[in-house]
């Protein structure tokens, strides 16, 4: 037997705000019945719920109102969260041409203050040393890296391998004489081209020595989940590189200058192999000249310089370089550079 359904109390209040508006009759739309009866019909259970809750038929109604507001806002935040997850799903189901397309390679982030850029983003230092190189042939692969430069040609750079016991022997020096000046020969006067070395042309360089923290040495450890080894107490040497900018370029614009070369000293195989590997850079020329002229220094007057900075920073014989170069920083007075000329021919 059907059991007739009890009017809830929130119907109750629906149905007669409905039809009344703060005491006022409003007519409805769909039905033509008599509001009066139907307020009147449902009168008497309103005031019943609202005496069994304490409150007033009004506050009743307003509780009601204040539930139907509610469920409409959990109603809307439902829909918004169903909409963010098909846009999500659209997303993830998007073609694997748009989705994987390959990213250029992170270049190696320095954790030290330095600026250089760290070795492994020349070599693959973590290759290098998954298996057991020896020095020479450390030595061997970042000469054939070098060679294999600018299209084969080696244009624009010069390197080197510089003895552990070397580097530590001039970077004491260069700390405490990090500025010198270098000349290069540019030929001899027509006239007296068989005169002896006062008649040569000579154009002079800037040097300057900056330093930067010990760098962190290389690991063969590629699994992200296998800690690297600790490096807190290395002890390999300091970054240093070295600066050449001409010297007139140095006068007219200071600090300003475009250097011509910059020498690299990565200390990162020190301990391990007993090597700084040395890397030195031509800055190219900004315009587009013949292929002799592509940079702004040759291969020959680059080789010139760098050994012009290992004759005078390598000290331990006590002659007259260490002397010019101590007279340049200590007594500037006395310093000659008639006498720096004497040391400018160097063969390569």
């Amino acid at each position: 037997m059907l059991r007739a359904l009890k009017p809830s109390a929130s119907h109750i209040a629906r149905s007669a705000q409905t039809y009344t508006s703060q005491g006022s009759l409003v007519q409805p739309r769909r039905w033509q019945r008599n509001v009066a009866d139907y307020v009147s019909k449902y009168s008497e259970k309103l005031e019943n719920v609202a005496q069994q809750l304490g409150i007033t038929v009004e506050e009743l109604r307003t509780r009601v109102r204040e539930q139907e507001r509610e469920q409409e806002r959990q109603k809307a935040i439902a829909a918004e969260a169903c909409a963010a997850e098909r846009a999500l799903k659209q997303r993830d189901e998007q073609p694997a041409s748009t989705s994987q397309v390959p990213r250029p390679p992170v270049p190696p982030i320095r954790k030290d203050s330095s600026p250089v850029k760290p070795l492994s983003g020349i070599l693959n230092t973590e290759r290098l040393l998954s298996k057991p190189h020896t020095a020479e042939e450390v030595s061997a692969l970042w000469t054939a890296f070098h060679a294999s430069r600018s299209g084969g040609t080696g244009r624009g750079f010069i390197c080197a391998s510089v003895p552990r016991e070397t580097y530590d022997s001039m970077l004491n020096v260069a700390q405490r004489y990090p500025k010198f000046v270098l000349p290069i020969p540019r030929g001899t006067t027509m006239r007296d081209a068989n005169d002896d070395d006062s008649m040569k042309a000579y154009e002079f360089f800037v040097l300057q020595w900056d330093f930067y923290d010990v760098p962190p040495p290389p690991s063969a450890f590629s699994d992200p989940f296998t800690p690297p080894p600790k490096h807190e107490n290395s002890a390999n040497p300091r970054v240093a590189t070295a600066i050449f900018t001409p010297l007139l370029e140095f006068k007219l614009r200071q600090t300003f200058a475009t250097p011509y070369l910059v020498l690299t000293f990565y200390p990162e195989l020190a301990s391990s192999h007993g090597l700084v590997l040395m890397r030195g850079e031509i800055t190219p020329s900004a315009a587009k000249e013949p292929t002799t002229r592509d940079y702004l220094l040759s291969q020959q007057d680059a080789q010139l310089l760098a050994h012009g900075l290992q004759r005078f920073y390598l000290w331990g014989s006590g002659d007259e370089r260490e002397n010019l170069l101590r007279d340049f920083h200590e007594r500037p007075g006395e310093f000659r550079w008639e006498e720096l000329l004497k040391h400018s021919d160097i063969g390569v």
